[in-house]
């Protein structure tokens, strides 16, 4: 998979919002290690960008 450059350059959130979302799912990925994790060679950071930006799951930040 590689990355959603076009996607990215179009999103029109706030980016550290968007960092921090898809630093958390890419971690959730590695850890999880799925069938599509490694049909995709472990590029985990690609498939949680691509997850985030399709809105096929969604995130919320806490205020901590």
């Amino acid at each position: 998979m590689i990355m959603p450059l076009e996607a990215l350059i179009n999103y029109s959130g706030n980016a550290y919002e968007l960092a921090a979302a898809v630093s958390m799912r890419a971690y959730q990925l590695a850890v999880l290690q799925t069938p599509e994790v490694e049909k995709n060679n472990g590029k985990v950071v690609s498939m949680a960008t691509q997850e985030i930006l399709d809105k096929t799951i969604g995130y919320k930040l806490l205020a901590g």
